[in-house]
């Protein structure tokens, strides 16, 4: 079993920052890989960005603005959210894994995913 939890989330202006942190405990086979996803009303859950083992990986929509790290000693990943769009507006989840591949898809997929927290919301006004 793996629980995680996830806090940061809040509301900010076009261009503003936001950390995310997910805090993890439990089996630690289960949580080698640890992905942040975001969804919005309406739409699919999305991943954004993964870590494993030092090896991260992002969708294109937010390279470049946002890095996802993690501190080990803490059992928290992070996800530091630079030059928000309003289109980042959404629930974030983060979720725990023991996903291996040679396609950093797979790393970002909600199906290789069986442990999840329960959110945080971030909502970027314009």
């Amino acid at each position: 079993q793996v629980q995680l939890g996830e806090s940061g989330g809040g509301s900010v202006q076009a261009g503003g920052s936001l950390r995310l942190s997910c805090t993890t405990s439990g089996d630690t086979s289960s949580r080698r890989c640890i992905t942040w996803f975001r969804q919005s009303p309406g739409k699919s859950r999305e991943g954004v960005a993964s870590i494993r083992e030092g090896q991260r990986y992002y969708a294109d929509s937010v390279k470049g603005r946002f890095t996802i790290s993690q501190d080990n000693a803490k059992n928290t990943v992070y996800l530091q959210m630079d030059n928000l769009k309003p289109e980042d507006t959404a629930m974030y989840y983060c979720a725990a894994g023991d996903v291996w591949s040679n396609s950093w898809r797979a790393f970002l997929s909600p199906l290789n995913f069986r442990y999840w927290g329960q959110g945080t919301q971030v909502t970027v006004s314009s």
